[in-house]
């Protein structure tokens, strides 16, 4: 796949949407109205027309794909600046359409505004995300190659949108690194986790797969969370998560919040001891991070498992 590098400030042209710096009021306020369509209506954290605005005055980005009609049909937005020494762009907002959703669009918005901040000279580029959304996961993992060092509980407390439903609004840090070997190995294959032994046993020191630090119990209609196991020591484990949490949240929501506990925990724990976490196994009912840590492969995050 060719690597896109949208001209500063410009048009790319992918298929029948162009994608591209919100430039008029009109544009702007597409992007408020479709933040309150995929949020909710009266959703507290929607970024208004004049903010938006300004951050494509000031070296941010707000950007959306816009059909053959002009219609927007997703969006990006976010701010850059400084943090640890280096220029960085924090991905605030990504959106896509129910009808969009699952086609790419949003790996193509991803890749759109990397090239953008390429140009810029920005080469570090973070978002938060909800670990327990496989879809999303999927994404940033396998099609764009981030690593997740960072656990934040509560990040963005309630917010009123119906999407968080309860179960709080945790979120990984993604640290997507623009121009290293592993982002564009993922970007040129188009993605895909290296393989990983899943076994048949409980995982725990059997060499049949990484231990799992949340094993899982079946015998209802969604898997439930065990207790997780905390102080393992080996060079990779398996965390896992439900596969379609948004049904969970609908039909079942003490169970969802028991997921969002059991992984909190799991995850705070081993990231806090140097690992991290470094793909994503996408399944049908149960999916899983693979955690990394310290010593588990010669090259870090730069590189791919063996």
């Amino acid at each position: 796949m060719v690597e896109e590098r949208a001209p500063l400030g410009g048009p790319t042209v992918v298929g029948d949407l162009t994608l591209r710096p919100f430039s008029s009021l009109e544009d702007y306020e597409a992007c408020t109205d479709l933040q309150e369509e995929v949020w909710g209506r009266g959703f507290s954290e929607k970024v208004s027309a004049a903010i938006l605005m300004i951050a494509n005055r000031i070296g941010g980005l707000a950007a959306g794909a816009f059909d053959k009609d002009g219609n927007l049909q997703g969006f990006v937005f976010g701010l850059t600046g400084p943090m640890d020494g280096i220029l960085v762009h924090w991905s605030d907002m990504l959106a896509v359409r129910e009808a969009g959703r699952d086609l790419g669009l949003g790996t193509r918005l991803k890749r759109y505004q990397r090239g953008v901040l390429l140009e810029r000279g920005v080469v570090e580029m973070r978002w938060t995300f909800d670990p327990l959304q496989a879809r999303n996961a999927h994404v940033n993992f396998s099609k764009l190659g981030i690593v997740c060092r960072e656990y934040v509980e509560d990040m963005y407390g309630e917010t009123g949108s119906p999407l968080h439903r309860g179960v709080g609004t945790d979120r990984l840090v993604a640290l997507w690194e623009l121009e290293s070997d592993r982002v564009r190995s993922k970007l040129a294959s188009g993605g895909g986790v290296p393989p990983v032994s899943m076994g048949e046993g409980p995982g725990s020191g059997n060499g049949s797969r990484p231990p799992l630090v949340v094993p899982v119990l079946g015998g209802g209609p969604f898997p439930a969370p065990a207790a997780e196991i905390l102080g393992l020591e080996d060079p990779m484990l398996l965390l896992a998560v439900p596969g379609a949490v948004d049904e969970m949240m609908k039909n079942d929501l003490p169970l969802a919040v028991r997921w969002r506990e059991a992984t909190r925990k799991a995850f705070q724990h081993y990231l806090s001891r140097g690992y991290e976490a470094r793909e994503f196994i996408r399944e049908e009912t149960v999916s899983f991070y693979l955690l990394v840590g310290p010593g588990g492969d010669e090259g870090g995050s730069g590189r791919e498992i063996p």
